[in-house]
Order: C-alpha cells, then sequence, then structure tokens
C-alpha cells in the first residue's frame, strides 16, 4: 500500500526524534508498503523564525517572511533524509516547490491550487523515500507561498490525493483525537473513529490535531487519515467519511480556542448593502471573520458585532475608522480578551436539549456567554478568554464523555 506519513514539528525537534521517525518508516517500507514522507519545521523553529523577523522589522514584509519561514521544513527534510540513508535506506529530500506543490492567494495565506507529483512518483518507482517539506509551495512565478501554521497536515493530504494514496497518516506527539484536549480535561477518551464532518468542525473551532483544510480536502476526495502517535505504537483515530455512531450521547468532543478577538460597530444604519461596505475591505486585507451578529434594529439603527482572530485585531482595527465612516457609524469598540468553546456532533442541533444542557453548564461554573453561533453539528459559545479551560472541564463533565461509548 502506498501511504503518506506525515510528521509534525515535535516528532522531529531533535537528532534523537528524528532517528526515531527514520526508524519508524524503514520499518513500514520492509513490511511492503510504499512511503512518502511529509515533515514540518523541527520543535518551535517557526516561532523562533518569527520572533527573528519580528525583531528586524516590527510589520515584516509578506512575501520576505514566506522566503524566511519555509527554511524550516528545508532543515527538517535534509536531515530526515540523511537518518534514513545512514540506516540503509534510499531516500530523497524534496522541497515543496521541487514535490511539485503549487500554490496560490496570498502570502503567508496560501492555499495549493494543485499538485504536480511526477517527481515523487519517479523517487518512489526508483526505490526511493521522498521526504517531502510541508506547509508551503509556489506559484507559477515560482514565488513561495506558506499555507499557515498547521497546513503540513494539507501538504501531506495533498499529496496522498495526487498519488493515490491508500491512506494519510498524521504521526503526532498524541495517539489520537481525543473529547477534549487532555492537557486540559486528563479523562478525555480517546476516538476510535471519526466522521470527517465532526473533524472539520472541531479543527475550525479550535482543535490543534489536524489542520481544517486538510480535512476538508480529505473529505472531497475520500481519502482516510489516521491520527496516530509518533512516539509509541498505540491505535490511533482513523478519520473517515462515517463514523460508528453513538445514540446515547451524541456529542463527539469539546473544541476550544483561547485567541479570539471581537470588534463592535456602534449605531449601524440599517439598510442595504451596509454589510458589504463593512466585510469587503476586511477580507481584501486578509482578514477571516468568524461569528457575526446584528442587535435587533432600533431608530432604524443597529449594532454589529464580530469575532475574528486575535492576531488580526490590529489590522482590522486600522480599517474600522475608513470602515464607519463610509457606513456612517460613529464608532466602534473591540476586545482581544475572548475564546471560544464549543461542542460538536452529528444531530445536536436537531436533537432536544443539549442546548439547555451546554448553557446550564457553563452558568453552573459563573461563565458568561457573550456570543452563540450554530451550525447543523455544532454550538459554539464566545466567552472570556481566562474562562475557556473552565469552560472545557465543564462541558466534558456535563457531558459524560469520560464515560461515554466514544467509538
Amino acid at each position: 500500500m502506498l501511504v503518506v506519513q506525515k510528521y509534525g514539528g515535535t516528532s522531529v525537534a531533535d537528532a534523537d526524534r528524528i532517528r526515531h521517525v527514520a526508524g519508524r518508516v524503514i520499518k513500514r517500507v520492509r513490511a511492503g508498503d510504499q512511503v512518502v514522507v511529509v515533515v514540518s519545521a523541527m520543535g518551535n523553529s517557526t516561532d523562533d523564525l518569527l520572533d527573528l523577523a519580528l525583531q528586524v522589522a516590527p510589520d515584516p514584509d509578506a512575501r520576505e517572511l514566506d522566503m524566511l519561514l519555509s527554511t524550516g521544513e528545508q532543515v527538517s527534510v535534509a536531515l530526515v533524509a540523511m537518518a534514513l540513508k545512514n540506516l540503509g535506506q534510499e531516500a530523497v529530500g524534496l522541497t515543496g516547490q521541487q514535490a511539485g506543490i503549487i500554490a496560490q492567494g496570498r502570502h503567508y495565506q496560501g492555499r495549493i491550487s494543485r499538485v504536480e507529483a511526477d517527481r515523487v512518483r519517479a523517487e518512489l518507482a526508483a526505490g526511493r523515500v521522498p521526504v517531502v517539506a510541508g506547509y508551503w509551495g509556489v506559484n507559477e512565478d515560482q514565488e513561495i507561498f506558506t499555507l499557515g501554521r498547521g497546513a503540513s497536515d494539507t501538504t501531506a493530504v495533498a499529496l496522498a490525493i495526487a498519488l493515490g494514496a491508500g491512506r494519510c497518516e498524521n504521526c503526532k506527539d498524541v495517539e489520537g483525537v481525543y473529547t477534549a484536549d487532555p492537557r486540559i480535561v486528563p479523562t478525555a477518551r480517546k476516538l476510535k473513529d471519526i466522521s470527517y464532518e465532526e473533524m472539520l468542525e472541531l479543527a475550525t473551532q479550535g482543535s490543534t490535531v489536524m489542520h481544517n483544510r486538510a480535512v476538508e480536502l480529505a473529505s472531497v476526495y475520500n481519502v482516510p487519515i489516521l491520527v496516530t502517535s509518533s512516539m509509541v505504537e498505540a491505535p490511533g483515530t482513523l478519520i473517515r467519511g462515517e463514523a460508528d455512531l453513538e445514540e446515547r450521547n451524541r456529542v463527539r468532543g469539546i473544541a476550544h480556542d483561547s485567541d479570539v478577538a471581537k470588534i463592535t460597530i456602534r449605531r449601524v444604519p440599517d439598510q442595504p448593502g451596509i454589510a458589504a461596505n463593512i466585510f469587503e475591505p476586511l477580507a481584501e486585507a486578509g482578514v477571516s471573520v468568524d461569528t457575526i451578529v446584528q442587535n435587533s434594529s432600533e431608530g432604524n439603527l443597529t449594532d454589529l458585532t464580530f469575532t475574528l482572530a486575535r492576531k488580526d485585531l490590529r489590522k482590522a482595527e486600522s480599517l474600522m475608522p475608513a470602515i464607519c465612516e463610509t457606513v456612517g457609524a460613529p464608532e466602534f469598540t473591540s476586545d482581544a480578551n475572548l475564546g471560544k468553546v464549543s461542542i460538536v456532533g452529528v444531530g445536536i442541533q436537531t436533537a432536544h436539549g443539549y442546548a439547555a444542557r451546554m448553557f446550564r453548564a457553563l452558568f453552573d461554573a459563573g461563565i458568561n456567554i457573550e456570543l452563540i453561533s450554530t451550525s447543523e453539528i455544532r454550538l459554539t459559545c464566545i466567552i472570556s478568554a481566562d474562562s475557556v479551560h473552565d469552560a472545557v472541564r465543564a462541558l466534558h463533565t456535563a457531558f459524560e464523555l469520560e464515560t461515554a461509548v466514544t467509538g
């Protein structure tokens, strides 16, 4: 079977772990599998490079930032390929460009448009293990575009699709997908499997186990993803089209994000075209908006609130005076100290009692809800950032996820 394995930064953080990864890969090759390896930058090296950039330039140029950050993966690629060769396995390190990862969009926010995998296929046919840089690709002009934090997952899934791999394996420092972050809830349980739809909601709402675009791609092309440990041999969690359903408790997991901000535009004229005039400039500047809430109109004026990632708040605030002037709003306010907590599971929107149970659990924990957002399989509450961990623990207990049969 052809398998694409992705190893995160923790898994290749030092020489010992790189040698360990090489040993795991060789074991699979000797068992008869063809293996393509995708790696992230070592440990915290991406953060270190970003910190260095900010020391040189408080607002670094996005193109040059992509040029800098892409070097982290190249270091990992070379070292893993060296380790494989040292253990007797032919291997070749490939940058995103050499592996045919074609990207487009904005610098620092690129997206994979296609994969030209001829070079990777040729290396496999020659008996070599391709070790590919995750996280970045190039456009038609050979400009480097990074794909967003955590997007080595997306590189791996895109390669699996292009190569027709049997599955993609995301090898991490955890043993699978849990009902909540086990660092916050020690009693969190590992799931045997989970649907693409549920995993996509968890990833979008803050779970760092998988990159959301990787799950989206896998869902479209029906590529199963096994989330498993790179450290120990243990059954992982299979992300697939249909997971085993649990009748008693439809909540499959709790997602959280402590990095949320909000902006409220006061006394916005309630008339057609106002929303477009607010959100088009934000989109053009690369600011992604999450939850949007508009209060009922009084005197043909309304307040409009939206949430965004805290890292985008400064950019959004710089645009707001011009936006307010355009729409005729007198002022805006912002809050950078928010987070969100979500319950996720197929059927919770149509089943009775799940919303009430969530709200009661947060009330009993003394946590105030500022905004509420829903989808067919998710309920999300925007709360104070300081309350996020308490909220996760309260909801995990309220929905009995530590004892539920979760698959």
